[in-house]
């Protein structure tokens, strides 16, 4: 007779489920499997796994203290199933399990263990001592999808060059929408990895992600982008991003990853010298890197400028920094269109918003320009109505 027994359980939460899925999946091989000790130890000290650039060892250590006495007592060979909630998302089966030191983990992610740090934060609070090997099973089904939508459009339309951006686009702006189309130009299509963090930050994904859906259905050829949900987990942290997204991309299937800049990490390796080849160092990762300048409006070009191209003072340029931008978004007030498009922050301002207005319809009829019809305006349309006379010259 079989035996009735259940399987004991570890508890892990979604931003540890979808981690555990990105892997299972390939998709930042060579890592397929959770490391063992010596294999971590390994990684963390080299910084390689199978040749190939890795910045940690890949480890399952979830916090609790029911969770620690399962790993601790548990034995070789034993099933484990995994719990996201009340639901079962998996099963492990142990091979090894071994202690870690919580704090040279959190320095291996994030090059600091001081807790001041918000991703150092976040980690610890969920971050136990005891790490389990072993093959593993998860269910997720978003990251299936994720490869179908992506090879879909690919077969649809032939594309050899593809190019990924990772976005966060909180809020997406003018300069976003630079790098964009600067990358279109060169490629047949390109692949907007938008970001989706386990941690309140700045506007939900639902905004930003219709806020770009927005821009690119009305303002770009049709067909040569698509835009795909990044669950930003905790290893995606830090000194660290640059080299997990060009797997991440290279693994979905681009043969380039376009950042700016700013991108998290690209200090320790840029070169001024060398403006696109600054992964030298990660050539067997086997992606091509292309860096976008910074981007600036000059008061002077009357345009969208780079900084290495524009022979006017810094005095002259408004710079496209988010969390300026978040600050006008969240006080309610509409950004000027140098900044973001009309057509998105309306969007967004609607979103956040929602029935700002008791008498909307009165006060668009009363202060807009129109065809003498008395016709039910959205709220979005307002803002695009209100962000047009505020480009009115004639008066300034």
């Amino acid at each position: 007779m079989a035996s009735l027994r259940k399987n004991r359980a570890l508890y892990i939460d979604e931003e540890a489920l979808s981690t555990l899925a990105l892997v299972k999946a390939g998709l930042i091989s060579p890592v397929e499997r959770l490391m063992d000790q010596e294999t971590a130890s390994k990684v963390d000290r080299t910084k390689l796994y199978k040749g190939v650039p890795f910045p940690f060892a890949f480890i399952l250590a979830p916090k609790g203290k029911t969770n620690r006495e399962i790993l601790l007592s548990a034995i070789k060979g034993e099933v484990l199933d995994l719990l996201s909630g009340d639901t079962k998302v998996g099963e492990i089966t142990v091979d090894e399990t071994f202690e870690i030191d919580p704090q040279e983990r959190l320095h291996n992610i994030y090059g600091t263990s001081d807790l001041s740090h918000p991703g150092a934060k976040n980690t610890m609070a969920r971050l136990g001592d005891i790490a389990v090997s072993g093959e593993y099973q998860v269910n997720y089904p978003l990251i299936t999808d994720n490869f179908k939508r992506i090879k879909s459009m690919v077969n649809r339309t032939g594309a050899k060059k593809i190019s990924a951006i990772m976005l966060a686009a909180n809020p997406f702006n003018r300069a976003h929408e630079r790098m964009i189309r600067q990358a279109l130009s060169t490629s047949d299509m390109i692949v907007i990895f938008l970001r989706k963090p386990f941690t309140s930050d700045g506007l939900r994904y639902d905004i930003r992600h219709n806020a770009l859906i927005r821009f690119v259905d009305h303002f770009l050829p049709r067909n040569k982008v698509i835009i795909i949900p990044f669950e930003n987990t905790y290893i995606f942290a830090g000194y660290n991003e640059l080299v997990l997204d060009a797997l991440l991309a290279k693994n979905y299937g681009c043969n380039e990853l376009v950042v700016g800049k700013n991108h998290a990490g690209l200090g320790l390796y840029y070169d001024k010298n060398r403006l696109n080849t600054i992964f030298d160092s990660f050539k067997d990762i086997d992606i091509t890197i292309t860096t976008v300048d910074e981007y600036v409006y000059c008061d002077t070009c009357k345009s969208l400028v780079s900084t290495q191209t524009c022979p006017h003072g810094e005095h002259h340029h408004t710079h496209y920094h988010s969390n300026a931008i978040m600050h006008l978004i969240q006080g309610g007030i509409i950004p000027p269109s140098i900044l973001v498009r009309k057509e998105v922050s309306a969007n967004i301002l609607a979103a956040l918003f929602p029935d700002r207005f008791e008498n909307l319809q009165e006060i668009y009829h009363s202060i807009m320009p129109g065809s003498g019809l008395l016709e039910q305006q959205s709220e979005e349309q307002f803002y695009i109505k209100l962000a047009e006379l505020y480009q009115t010259k004639s008066l300034t």
